[in-house]
């Protein structure tokens, strides 16, 4: 079976889809944390725990979902995770106490993995050419801060004349609706004869002994723990946090007249720059040499995290927050998945890519657990940013060392 010369295939159009409709539902959850901890008179850290074990269960899911993908094929581990997705957020809207939704954050998260990245990238990754990969990375990267544009927006307008119970059914019926489309994703599977011959046992020995894997593994938390943080608490940041939107400016005069609206606003911003921050990276990524482009851009979010703190907290800091972070946003996956495949092959990408990924998660579980227990504790975010400031720092550092060379043996075109 040929691979499609074109860039925009089949796979890649239903993947994008697929990806968008499971991250709008995703970046939407940290609109929900002011409305259930009001309801229920909870703690910041109950819910907040919630979204940070659904984290949790997204990176262990992901390898999970990866090798299924590669065992019964990607359709069947898609329409797998979709289930698992939408019977979590159905169970959640049921739920009345903070260990019903902890504990159906677990179904949640491994929702996620099954339609996210670890199992969309590696199908989308074996559908391009050699030539295309990078850039199609990129594009199914983009889809999910396309559905982060509409995602908490979206929620911010159903909690209008919804109850979040209500919200949340709705979002597991548009899980449920995207499967649709997958009649459409027919992929190659697209392995070498050594890949074929390379079992994934003896792939995984190769990579865990790399020093170069290692790297990679510990990069990808901070991307994990800034992302979570941020979309789990911005939006309760900001309504808490941000000076107020003046009556008669041109954020009142759109409709954003409250600070609520302009969290939510803000995580939107965030996924509308990162679309094209996230192309500018597939286009760097197969130019440029993809470590050093990650190190600056953990450097770039560095410096911008530190300013926006260090700086009066004022809408207009906020949209430029949103569009400076956002423009960085997603833009390591690309590079970070597309290093993964170019070392270490096609044939297992899914499953090693998921286990980078894992790292990635043991970030969000911590930005997101933290955020609320340091806000329960000190009645604010301040500690919990500057850790992400750090470990920022520590990320474009450890990128250095890191070898672009290829695994012998194996062939990634």
């Amino acid at each position: 079976m040929e691979k499609n010369t074109s860039i925009f295939t089949p796979v890649l159009i239903v993947g994008c889809l697929i990806i968008m409709v499971s991250f709008a539902v995703r970046a939407s959850f940290g609109v929900f944390q002011i409305p259930i901890a009001e309801e229920f008179g909870w703690l910041r850290s109950e819910f907040s725990l919630a979204i940070a074990i659904q984290n949790l269960a997204w990176g262990i899911g992901q390898p999970i979902f990866g090798a299924m993908a590669e065992k019964i094929g990607d359709r069947r581990a898609i329409i797998i995770g979709s289930v698992v997705y939408a019977v979590g957020l159905v169970l959640s809207a049921n739920s009345v106490s903070p260990i019903e939704h902890q504990t159906y954050a677990w179904l949640v998260g491994f929702g996620i993995a099954g339609t996210g990245f670890g199992v969309i990238l590696a199908v989308v990754g074996r559908a391009s050419t050699a030539e295309n990969r990078s850039m199609s990375l990129a594009i199914a990267t983009a889809a999910g801060s396309a559905g982060q544009v509409f995602g908490a927006p979206v929620a911010e307008w159903l909690l209008g004349f919804l109850s979040w119970q209500a919200t949340f059914l709705v979002f597991a019926g548009a899980i449920m609706a995207m499967l649709l489309t997958l009649p459409l994703m027919r992929a190659p599977a697209m392995a070498s004869k050594a890949e074929l011959e390379e079992s994934l046992s003896q792939i995984l020995g190769k990579a865990l002994r790399d020093p170069t894997f290692t790297f990679i593994f510990i990069g990808f938390f901070s991307c994990g723990y800034q992302l979570a943080f941020i979309t789990a608490h911005f939006p309760a940041f900001v309504t808490e946090l941000c000076g107020p939107i003046l009556a008669g400016g041109v954020l009142h005069n759109i409709g954003i007249t409250t600070t609520s609206a302009l969290g939510a606003v803000a995580i939107s911003l965030i996924g509308l720059a990162n679309i094209a921050g996230t192309l500018l990276a597939g286009w760097a990524g197969k130019r440029y040499s993809k470590k050093y482009l990650l190190a600056a851009i953990y450097t770039g979010r560095t410096v911008i995290a530190a300013l926006f703190i260090l700086l009066p907290i004022t809408p207009v800091s906020v949209i430029l927050f949103s569009i400076g972070m956002g423009a960085l946003w997603l833009a390591t996956v690309p590079l970070t998945s597309g290093l993964v495949a170019h070392i270490y092959g096609l044939r297992y990408m899914g499953t090693l890519y998921g286990i980078v990924f894992f790292s990635h998660q043991l970030g969000s579980f911590m930005g997101v657990w933290l955020g609320g227990r340091m806000y329960d504790a000190y009645g604010d975010y301040t500690a919990v940013w500057w850790i992400g400031v750090a470990v920022g720092a520590f990320s474009a550092l450890i990128h250095l060392p890191i070898s672009e060379k290829r695994l012998p043996g194996l062939v990634t075109s």
